[in-house]
């Protein structure tokens, strides 16, 4: 009796570790409708996409979610995508990229709104404050204009006829009364991006953007996913009156990234950094000695101020502008946005200065000298030997009688 005991207690006890060491080996999951879960595609079929969502655990979702504009399967076995908890029937998990129309949609529309998964719409038409979407089969929704894009909608009856992925974000009367939002998708797909741009973008990097609104003090640039702010000064070398001469919406520009401050999200870029710099070949477009025409831009009490080039401007200080006459404005010499001919002084590549001086000045200066001088030989030559008339007084005067 006590051997056949001692059998039941060791059957028992091997039963018992061999369920322990089942257990241990598969590690059960637990899945919540709506979790968003980051699998590997094992097997494509058919109807169906077959995950591996580790832990031994796998799912499945249906194939027609991961087709492209052509009809083909966007994905392989191997690659890893992003899907949503539905539901479990026995042990087969079934996942989804976004609720779309059917029966099955129908069923799982409550419980996407619930979960926030998205639901895939078809804007039917434009109505008063918005779009009347069709989702899950026969049923309506509305999402408002401001709730279509990430800025407000240009022209609304190009959105009609488009699939856009929705989220619910009102479902009531049993699904007679429903409000989407597309916004919220884009946001969500923006601050992935933002996170992906976050740990690639160093300041002094240089990327492409888009212009996409133009103010009097500069233009915002748009790359991806942050939008930031390229001053009127950073458009260009030469100095920039109008933003709009040089740039207009829509337009694409590679800029270099000033300052990134991911906190405050504040982002300001350069359009003249990602361009060549005049001052690099300063030696050879502007050596000293050389003349060259150029533009008065700005004039001040001590000089005129003129571009030679774009971004490269000199120096016409107010000594250089009398041709050997003082003068007490340089006003009286030149005017602003009158061409003039000058010669290169002196350059000073690291501070990016050049002095100048007019062109024939120094000419001119000699032969004002000259004149001076040779009046000035005329006058005291006379001064010597008197004037004229006291010569001719001198000869005429009689002398006194003895």
């Amino acid at each position: 009796m006590d051997e056949n005991n001692e059998k039941m207690d060791e059957g028992t006890e091997e039963e018992s570790f061999a369920d322990l060491l089942q257990q241990s080996s598969v590690k059960s999951v637990r899945f919540d409708p709506g979790q968003k879960v980051k699998a590997t595609i094992v097997k494509v079929s058919a109807e169906w996409i077959f995950l591996d969502l580790g832990g031994k655990s796998e799912g499945y979702l249906e194939r027609k979610e991961l087709l492209d504009e052509e009809g083909n399967v966007s994905v392989k076995e191997g690659d890893v995508v992003e899907a949503y908890f539905l539901s479990k029937d026995d042990n087969d998990l079934r996942f989804t990229t976004r609720i779309t129309g059917g029966e099955a949609g129908r069923h799982y529309l409550e419980e996407a709104w619930e979960s926030g998964i998205p639901v895939e719409g078809l804007v039917e038409k434009e109505i008063k404050g918005g779009f009347e979407v069709k989702i899950a089969g026969d049923l309506r929704g509305f999402c408002p204009y401001s709730q279509m894009g990430l800025h407000r909608v240009g022209n609304p009856s190009d959105l009609v006829g488009q699939h856009l992925a929705f989220r619910i974000s009102q479902y009531g009367e049993k699904g007679r009364n429903i409000i989407l939002s597309h916004r919220s998708i884009l946001e969500e797909e923006r601050q992935r991006q933002r996170e992906e741009l976050k740990g690639s973008l160093q300041e002094g990097m240089k990327v492409r953007g888009t212009i996409t609104s133009i103010r009097s003090f500069g233009a915002f640039v748009n790359i991806g996913s942050i939008e930031g702010l390229l001053p009127i000064s950073e458009i260009g070398w030469d100095r920039v009156e109008d933003v709009n001469e040089r740039l207009e919406v829509g337009q694409e520009v590679e800029v270099v990234a000033m300052k990134l401050d991911w906190e405050k999200d504040r982002f300001s870029f350069s359009l003249k950094q990602a361009l060549p710099d005049p001052w690099d070949n300063l030696e050879k477009d502007f050596s000293e000695g050389s003349s060259h025409h150029g533009v008065v831009v700005r004039i001040t009490d001590f000089g005129a101020f003129v571009t030679l080039a774009p971004g490269v401007d000199g120096l016409l200080h107010i000594s250089k502008l009398g041709s050997g006459k003082r003068i007490n404005h340089p006003r009286e010499v030149v005017s602003k946005g009158q061409v003039v001919e000058v010669k290169i002084d002196n350059t000073d590549k690291d501070n990016k200065r050049i002095s100048l001086s007019l062109a024939g000045s120094e000419q001119a200066a000699e032969q004002q000298e000259g004149e001076e001088n040779y009046k000035q030989y005329l006058k005291e030559k006379t001064d010597s030997m008197g004037t004229l008339a006291d010569l001719l007084k001198n000869k005429f005067v009689t002398k006194p009688k003895k």
